[in-house]
């Protein structure tokens, strides 16, 4: 019996080791989590023994368990190498359709040449649905996943909707003497530009010009004139051609502080000037390219975010342009990709356009010890892990995600030495208990 006992005791020893190897060897493993051998001792007895002088039978192993704890975060240069900070497991499938999920914190992942986003196996990694615009969520369901793909293709033209102008006039101008032509400098006093973009995403040339009235008639006012493209037109937006007249597209009157006037009733409730509408018919037919203005386009004297500071003036110094921008954009490509800690994916765009593409989907388990190794530093499903819990990042009990990092092996190298020693050295006394046995029956046969 006590042969048996020491075998056992070799067996558990060199489970140990074998254990304790597989650490070591998968130290640089990325998403490797390592394990634990776990061990019972044996007794086995009948009603016929006597149990107070009944010895053990030897030892065997219970389990090894897989120790998910944390490991180090190694920071890279790539934006699709992602770590998980906290609980969860990405999912990846072998198919595009697949249903056969795989579970890892290995997050080394890099494009195909589909321009999927797969692990070192090829294995597409799943994500949820996200409305492109908001970025919102649709279903955080595994079986409504798919695979993350990042797009090749230009981002789409964007046509003007919404221009944005806020200055500042010269009140000590002098008023211009001749009438308005945008070819002569002396019939304006100021002048500035910026880019507008039609249906198809092609620039045009947008020209404000300032022109201050007789102040001995009408003091603090001021034309403004306009051209698309060189292309003179009216308050509405349509084409003014020569010789016809040149009229402005909207006048603006100034108080004694150099604000707009709202005792005139050409200002909203003393912010800005009232914004002038441009018919988007009328100013389509400013267009030669075959594209056109799908909708009206509306000037607003201000800034986009309506800043206090950033209204229009006329102050006794130079002209000054505080703000100057529209919400059109050209066709772009793609110039760069971000993931936050949400996992949300972000697609930016050359034309200054941004697209959320997907959120990388996330998973736990009730019962994470109880998944099945599948190689490759992925698990199974089992029975005893339960089903895949899926959520969004940082939800709930869920990790978050770091992008250009990845999690590093949680073994202890030198616990693991330790280990090491401590396991040869029970490998070596379960040995020399096999000889102390083989001796004592040596001795035994040798009596005559």
């Amino acid at each position: 019996m006590s042969f048996n006992i020491a075998l056992t005791g070799l067996a558990a020893a060199q489970k140990d080791l074998d254990t304790t190897a597989n650490n070591i060897a998968n130290v640089n493993t990325t998403g490797f989590k390592e394990s634990r051998a776990e061990f019972a001792s044996v007794y086995a007895s009948s009603v016929f023994s006597a149990g107070k002088t009944k010895n053990g039978d030897g030892v065997s192993t219970t389990m090894v368990a897989q120790q998910f704890h944390q490991g180090s975060l190694n920071f890279t240069q790539n934006s699709l190498d992602l770590a998980i900070t906290g609980e969860g497991y990405f999912a990846t499938s072998e198919d595009l359709g697949g249903q056969d999920y795989t579970f890892t914190r290995a997050g080394a992942f890099k494009l195909n040449k589909d321009n999927f986003i797969v692990d070192a196996n090829g294995n597409f990694l799943q994500g949820f649905p996200v409305d492109p615009s908001t970025g919102d969520t649709t279903s955080v369901s595994l079986s409504t996943s798919s695979p993350l793909q990042i797009p090749d293709a230009s981002g789409s033209p964007r046509a003007t909707t919404n221009v944005y102008s806020s200055f500042n006039l010269d009140s000590t101008a002098t008023a211009p003497t001749v009438p308005f032509d945008p070819a002569t400098t002396a019939s304006y006093n100021s002048s500035t530009s910026t880019t507008v973009y039609d249906s198809l995403g092609e620039p045009h040339t947008l020209q404000f010009f300032f022109r201050k009235e007789d102040p001995s008639t009408n003091p603090n006012e001021w034309q403004v004139f306009a051209t698309l493209g060189g292309k003179p037109f009216s308050s509405n937006g349509t084409e003014i051609v020569p010789p016809a007249t040149i009229t402005p597209i909207t006048e603006f009157e100034f108080n004694a502080q150099g604000f707009p006037n709202t005792t005139a009733g050409v200002a909203n409730t003393g912010t800005t000037f009232n914004p002038l509408t441009l018919t988007a018919a009328n100013v389509s037919g400013l267009l030669t390219n075959g594209a056109t203005f799908p909708s009206d386009i509306q000037m607003n004297w201000r800034d986009e975010a309506n800043t206090a500071t950033k209204l229009p003036t006329q102050f006794a110094s130079r002209f000054e342009v505080k703000a100057l921008d529209q919400d059109g954009a050209t066709t772009g490509r793609l110039a760069g990709i971000d993931i936050g800690g949400d996992g949300k994916i972000v697609a930016s765009y050359s034309n200054g356009d941004s697209t959320f593409l997907g959120q990388v989907a996330m998973v736990r388990f009730s019962n994470s010890q109880g998944l099945t190794e599948a190689g490759n530093t992925g698990w199974k499903k089992s029975l005893t892990s339960g089903e895949p819990i899926a959520g969004e990042p940082g939800s709930g009990t869920l990790g978050t995600i770091n992008s250009s990092a990845l999690e590093q092996s949680n073994v202890n190298l030198t616990n693991e030495l330790v280990d090491l020693i401590s396991a040869q050295r029970n490998f070596q006394a379960n040995s020399r208990a096999l000889e102390v046995n083989s001796t004592l029956q040596q001795n035994i046969l040798q009596i005559r």
